[in-house]
Parts: structure tokens; C-alpha cells; sequence
């Protein structure tokens, strides 16, 4: 059975979609669609929780995974890669044969999750650097470890974030990068230098983790890791947009640098994004204060852990404060990150793409409103 879904997409061109469970068959013009915004579902490469239910905790029920993927879609989410954060060994082998284990069983969370996404334990430990990760576990790269880890994922770990100067770490990124499970190697909470950058890029590096983050708060004006970054080609720069990790004029320089077309929004929403202001104890972090501006904070420290916002929020904020034109946005936040991961299917409105279906309403100003309907592979989740 073939459904309609009207509205306008992030060009301002107004459509009328017709999807099935086999995919988008039809887009045509329709000058008269009504003003809500029709975009494809968002892609979010890198976030550890949402709304109290936390990825990176073993204690927590199994069936965790599948509340998760659920509630995103309730923020237009259709794919995401759960981030597991660094951790000793037991603890990471529990947590991805855990997703694995929900990826087989459940047919939700095997279309939601194409992946995942391992942010550490072969990153810097320096203070700042490290962000929110216990220093304890962070270790160098160990390509037997790493196998042992995608072995009982059953080949879903599809994004690695590791610390280009930590020995070992190029041979490691070559080692991956010449491998058949095309895992996506990523820079971040790291010290490296511009030549670590380069010789990370020139091994197979194809990402940077939330650039402009995971580095102290004072860092050497010209000889950083950013501007490295930000002039190599062959990585694609994820970038927070959720208000706090980056500042909007440092936001704004950091696309215009790189380009549009380099870059992708995440989240990196953690456990407490989307709960009420006040103080926390979670498995990532120890003790997290939530602000009442929605940051979420190591207590009693000016240090972020992690995000709490959904990727709807950050292409909000990015459209808003960000500055940017809704249609490089929505790119930004589909598209780009869908190619990056291989997915030619998903992250698009075109004929043949998956139906994964977002329709928003539109503020007073034209900016994102709130979700109306939600489409996954063809089933319509929530209706005006």
C-alpha cells in the first residue's frame, strides 16, 4: 500500500511524496502543500543516551536499546550509531554483544542502528583532552583488542574516534583502513600535532570527532589540532550544535572554513539530555549537573559531558543562532553523514531513497518547529 506525505522541503519547494515499505516511488511538484517542512529522517553518528536511557551502562535492561531508538524517532531520528565511550575491556565486550545482540533480535533497532560508534579508549589522556572519560582506561591502540570488540558486535562497529598521537595509532588507522569492515576512523580528544593530523588523513583517517571540543580550555593559538583539521580534504568535521559545545561565531568559522559540504551535525546527547535541571550520578561522567540552559556539566567543573540535545535541537540551533540556510543544514544533518557512512539509501528525498520521513511545522520567524509526522521504512509512526 502506497502512501502521500505533503509538505515543503528545505529548498521551500512544496512536494507530494508517495512511499511504501519498498521506499520513496514518487515525488512530485505541489505548489499547494500546506507550510510544514518535509525533510528526510536524520542521521546522528555519535550519541551515548537520550531522555534518562544510557547506551554506555551495562547495568542497564537489555531491552534499553529499543526504548532508545523509539523515543528518537519522536525527535525525527530515523539512524542512528550509538557511542560507546572509552571503558576497560569487559566492560566495552559487554556493551557491543549487547547491541549486537539487540541488532539480531530486533527488527527496530537492526534498521535504526547500521552501526556503532566506539568514541575511544586509544585517545589522550591529558586533562581537558580526555573530556569525560575516565583516565584510567584510556590506553594505546591494540589492533587484537579491537577485533575481539568487532567480533562480538558481529561486525557493527562502524566508527572509531582515536588520538591520531598515541603510539601505535597510525599503524593502527592504516591497519583498520586497509581492512573489509570499512570502519569510519575519527580524530578526537586529542593533542595532536599538524603532522599527526596529516599522517593520520594520509593512513585513512576520514573524520574529526566534534571539532573544536575534547581539547583543554587553553590551547596554543596557531599550533593546535583544529587548523590541521579543518585544512585536510579527506576528513569530514562533525560538528555539536547544540549551543554550548561551540559558540555561534566559532560555529559559523568553523563551516565557512571547511565547508559545507564537510561537514555533519551531531549531538553527542548524553543519558541526561532532554531531563530536568539538577545533579546526577551516570555511568559516563560520575557526577553531571543539568543546567537550566539545558548543558550538561562534570559538577563542579566549566568541562561539558556531553550534550543534551537531540540532533532536531542542534539543526534548531543551527538554522537559529548557527546561522546557517535550512537546506545546508538539513544536509548536514542527513545527507552528508549517510554518504559518509555508506548509506545511499537513506539521508535523501529522492525516488528510490528508503522512506525515512520527517514533517515539521515552521515557527512564526520560518525557522523548525515541532515534529508532526515521522515515517521509518515506510510506516507512518505519528500523524497530525
Amino acid at each position: 500500500m502506497r502512501e502521500v506525505l505533503e509538505g515543503r522541503t528545505a529548498a521551500g519547494r512544496g512536494v507530494r511524496v508517495r512511499y511504501s515499505a519498498a521506499g520513496i516511488s514518487e515525488i512530485t511538484d505541489f505548489p499547494s502543500a500546506p507550510d510544514l517542512l518535509l525533510i528526510p529522517g536524520l542521521v546522528d553518528l555519535q550519541l551515548n543516551g537520550y531522555g534518562g536511557l544510557d547506551v554506555n551502562d551495562p547495568a542497564r535492561p537489555a531491552g534499553e536499546l529499543t526504548e532508545l531508538v523509539r523515543m528518537l524517532w519522536g525527535q525525527g531520528v530515523t539512524t542512528v550509531y550509538p557511542t560507546i565511550i572509552s571503558a576497560d575491556d569487559a566492560t566495552t565486550t559487554t556493551l557491543v554483544t549487547r547491541a549486537a545482540a539487540a541488532r539480531a533480535s530486533d527488527p527496530v533497532v537492526a534498521y535504526g542502528v547500521p552501526g556503532l560508534h566506539l568514541e575511544g579508549p586509544y585517545i589522550s589522556s591529558a586533562e581537558g583532552a580526555r573530556g569525560a572519560h575516565d583516565p584510567a582506561v584510556i590506553r594505546d591502540p591494540d589492533p587484537d583488542e579491537f577485533d575481539r570488540w568487532q567480533k562480538a558486535a558481529g561486525g557493527a562497529i562502524a566508527i572509531l574516534t582515536l588520538a591520531p598521537e598515541r603510539t601505535g595509532a597510525l599503524d593502527f588507522t592504516r591497519y583498520l583502513a586497509a581492512g573489509s569492515s570499512d570502519v569510519v576512523l575519527s580524530v578526537g580528544h586529542s593533542l595532536a600535532t599538524a603532522d599527526d593530523i596529516h599522517a593520520f588523513a594520509a593512513a585513512g583517517g576520514r573524520l574529526s570527532t566534534h571539532l573544536g571540543n575534547g581539547l583543554p580550555a587553553q590551547i596554543d593559538r596557531h599550533r593546535n589540532p583544529i587548523w590541521a583539521q579543518l585544512t585536510e580534504d579527506s576528513l569530514t568535521a562533525g560538528l555539536i550544535a547544540d549551543g554550548h559545545h561551540l559558540p555561534a561565531d566559532t560555529f559559523a568559522a568553523l563551516v565557512r572554513a571547511k565547508g559545507s559540504t564537510r561537514c555533519v551535525l551531531t549531538s553527542d546527547a548524553a543519558a541526561l539530555a532532554g531531563c530536568s535541571p539538577g545533579n546526577y550520578e551516570t555511568a559516563v561522567g560520575g557526577a553531571v549537573t543539568v543546567d537550566p540552559d539545558g548543558s550538561l556539566r562534570l559538577q563542579g567543573t566549566p568541562y561539558l559531558a556531553g550534550s543534551g540535545a537531540s540532533l532536531l535541537d542542534c539543526l534548531r540551533w543551527a538554522t537559529g543562532p548557527g546561522g546557517l540556510p535550512l537546506e545546508t543544514a538539513v544536509t548536514m544533518a542527513t545527507t552528508t553523514p549517510a554518504d559518509l557512512l555508506g548509506l545511499a539509501d537513506r539521508g535523501r528525498l529522492e525516488v528510490g531513497a528508503r522512506a525515512d520521513l520527517v514533517q515539521l511545522t515552521r515557527t512564526p520567524a520560518g525557522g523548525v518547529g515541532d515534529v508532526v509526522t515521522v515515517v521509518v521504512d515506510g510506516t507512518i509512526l505519528s500523524h497530525p
